[in-house]
């Protein structure tokens, strides 16, 4: 048996303002590619399959039509998609009963049920060929009750052992499967979560809503009985522990800046009996993407190179000059303006510390330590704006800042 295993397309996520669904595109018309050469016969997306739990109509748009791709371009016969911490279990699950017809295997949370997260898939002459535990992202509410006053500790100490106690409880249904068929075929268990040991970058997007609890859960933690975990969660590809049948199959495109140099992948599996092969797939890069750092000179040099290479590039600059410059932004556009190059983003680190100096705020301070109302009110004073449209202006940003806040509060 083989099969694809991917995560994280974080569909609908933006590059600071900068939409995307042109690589979206890009990488799922490219897997639908290599599922027609390669001819798996399992795919499995292990989570965060949209970036927010209210993805754009374009969003859902791309994801159903690679569906149906998939269901009608390929030989590929089962597909399994788990929820991430990004999804919205509602709306994953929604369509699960139409797609389950295509074989499509959905499951946006867990259910009270262990054996509803055991799927057994069957080859085309209706013989198992695999038992998958598809455990999706597991939310704290979910797996217990909460109890009153319950200090930090014991709820992360509960919750690692709830985690623990599901997928012993899934794998544990699947294992007796196994024998009750008795055939030598593997057991998959999906996860969406942190694992001791797994890294991240500073701009990955990466949530850690388990820090406490998951920075103690490792690799060991799953059932010895799993013969391939397939992990979502994580951008960064990698293995956990050494351990070449617990993998992380990363983001497929650069989710940040920070993730610019990564090689991207996709794993294929390759199963004899129960025994895991795993080969990397690297991923092409649909656009490309390059941080530029140093004084205005440096910058200038390395946006002159980029240039030169005549191809669609978007940059991030960070200006880490001593000299203070107001007018970099309108400088740097000037430069790249009739190239292919566009700016993304410009931080200007010396702007940043002027405006917390000693002249506007009264004394060193570090941003941290500030609201952002603090600052955008400092701002309103520096630009000297009278006094009559501040107050105006100040519950207008307070309203933005609230909305952004239950915005964020709505993803969880």
């Amino acid at each position: 048996m083989k099969l694809l295993h991917t995560s994280d397309w974080h569909l609908g996520r933006t590059l600071y303002l900068k939409k995307r669904y042109s690589e979206f595109q890009s990488f799922l018309d490219w897997l639908i590619q290599q599922i027609q050469l390669l001819a798996p016969d399992v795919l499995i997306v292990a989570g965060d399959i949209f970036d927010t739990a209210a993805p754009s109509n374009k969003a859902q748009e791309i994801y159903y039509q690679f569906l149906c791709k998939v269901a009608t371009l390929t030989k590929c016969q089962h597909i399994v998609i788990i929820g991430g911490n990004h999804d919205s279990p509602t709306l994953l699950n929604a369509p699960k009963e139409l797609l389950k017809q295509l074989k499509i295997h959905v499951l946006g949370n867990i259910s009270a049920n262990p054996q509803d997260e055991v799927l057994e898939l069957l080859d085309r002459q209706g013989q198992a060929m695999a038992l998958v535990c598809a455990v999706p992202y597991l939310r704290d509410k979910e797996l217990r009750n909460l109890a009153d006053n319950e200090s930090a500790s014991d709820k992360d100490l509960k919750l690692m052992q709830a985690i623990k106690q599901h997928y012993a409880e899934v794998c544990q249904v699947a294992l007796a499967r196994r024998q009750e068929l008795g055939l030598d075929i593997p057991i998959i268990a999906t996860g969406h979560l942190f694992v001791t040991g797994g890294k991240t970058l500073k701009d990955d997007g990466v949530r850690e809503l388990y820090v406490g609890s998951l920075a103690q859960f490792g690799s060991n933690d799953f059932p010895a009985e799993i013969d391939y975990l397939a992990l979502g969660h994580l951008h960064i590809a990698q293995t956990i522990a050494n351990k070449t049948q617990q993998r992380y199959s990363g983001s497929p495109i650069a989710m940040g800046f920070g993730e610019a140099k990564q090689t991207k992948i996709i794993l294929q599996v390759d199963f004899t009996g129960k025994l895991a092969q795993v080969t990397e797939i690297p991923v092409p890069t649909f656009q490309r993407l390059e941080r530029v750092m140093g004084n205005s000179a440096q910058i200038s040099a390395q946006l002159n190179g980029l240039i030169a290479q005549a191809q669609s590039i978007w940059v991030e600059v960070d200006y880490t000059g001593d000299e203070i410059i107001s007018g970099l932004q309108h400088s740097l556009d000037e430069l790249v303006r009739e190239s292919q190059v566009e700016l993304v983003t410009v931080h200007n680190s010396q702007l940043v510390a002027q405006l917390l100096s000693t002249e506007h705020f009264g004394g060193e301070i570090e941003l941290s330590s500030l609201t952002p109302e603090d600052v955008f009110s400092k701002c309103l004073t520096i630009n000297q704006v009278p006094d009559e449209q501040q107050l105006d202006l100040n519950l207008c940003f307070q309203q933005v800042v609230a909305e952004l806040n239950l915005t964020d509060l709505r993803a969880e």
